[in-house]
């Protein structure tokens, strides 16, 4: 496989991408509204994100669908992104933080303690190591009943969505950086049977690309 970007490459794209990121929404949005239409988050009192991008996601959760002594922490290897989603969780200052991290993907978190796990549009970013190592972050730091919610881009399955990820892996073959160090991923190969049970899996295609959508339970 071609190289991934090191979590110091990483950081130095997305602080420069910064707000951007949110114009990505015109494809991310529908895989986002059938995770939330999924994953119950109007039962989850603590919830955990790998990759808080620019908060986006965690505040639309905030706002419309997490209870409201629902605690969330994000965590980001960009200062920028950091620091936007703290200025748009001001609301929610109170119960919702962001903080920075060096790229680290085995989590020193404790045991057990949050009901929800939450990785969008970012295990697309890493090796296959690091991939494995962050679901098995989230295994040990869910609870009993927690569920891991994940979600990446994916290969299309026909027509032009097949089209738009074979250009797409074509160009991370040739430099990374140019799709920001994303690549389709078969989500469903990593969420293996014997640490989780998947309760919901679909593939969502928007203009072209698609996204694979996968709410999980401990086994």
């Amino acid at each position: 496989m071609p190289r991934c970007l090191t979590p110091q490459e990483a950081r130095s794209f997305y602080d420069w991408f910064g707000a951007k990121l949110d114009t990505q929404a015109f494809y991310e949005d529908p895989g986002l509204d059938d995770l939330i239409a999924h994953a119950h988050f109007d039962q989850v009192h603590s919830l955990f994100e790998f990759g808080c991008g620019t908060g986006r996601f965690a505040a639309r959760l905030l706002s419309e669908h997490l209870p409201d002594d629902c605690r969330y922490v994000g965590i980001d290897v960009s200062p920028t992104m950091v620091r936007l989603t703290t200025e748009r969780l001001e609301p929610w200052a109170q119960r919702a933080s962001a903080r920075l991290t060096d790229g680290s993907t085995d989590l020193r978190e404790p045991a057990g303690g949050v009901d929800c796990f939450v990785v969008v549009y970012v295990l697309d970013l890493l090796n296959p190591d690091d991939i494995r190592r962050v679901l098995a972050s989230a295994h040990w730091m869910l609870a009993p009943a927690g569920r891991l919610c994940v979600m990446s881009l994916t290969f299309g399955q026909r027509g032009v969505a097949r089209l738009v990820s074979s250009l797409w892996m074509a160009l991370f073959s040739c430099c990374p950086r140019l799709v920001g160090g994303c690549r389709p991923l078969r989500l469903r190969d990593w969420v293996t049977p014997d640490r989780w049970r998947i309760d919901h899996h679909r593939v969502v295609t928007a203009f072209g690309i698609s996204s694979e959508v996968i709410v999980a339970s401990k086994a």
